[in-house]
């Protein structure tokens, strides 16, 4: 959250259960490859896990046709994950099936 309030988003930590939040990523068509413990709705869309502000924003500005975006794991490098060896990482798109592909391949800078 904190590198999203850097970045110029309004984030607010919504504290919800297990169950409550599984259920969210179920209406919205989540697939479970990517499934994290952070999810957020930005004007529509489905944000999961640590996605890069800058991909955040190309998704609102090009509105694209899909559910949303997300990363699986929690990459090294990624934003809320600092560590010495970053690793490269995918961001997802996914459409309300559950169908995925490659949105943007990461190389986050060390």
């Amino acid at each position: 959250m904190v590198h999203l309030q850097d970045e110029g988003f309004k984030a607010q930590v919504v504290e919800v259960s297990e169950t409550r939040l599984q259920g969210v990523k179920n209406k919205f068509g989540v697939p479970s490859t990517i499934r994290t413990c952070h999810t957020a709705i930005v004007d529509g869309y489905v944000v999961e896990g640590h996605v890069p502000a800058e991909l955040i924003r190309r998704l609102l500005k090009d509105r694209p046709d899909v559910v949303g975006i997300g990363v699986a794991g929690m990459p090294t490098g990624s934003p809320g994950m600092p560590g010495r060896n970053p690793e490269a990482y995918d961001v997802y798109a996914f459409d309300k099936n559950g169908r995925m592909e490659v949105y943007e391949h990461v190389t986050p800078r060390p």
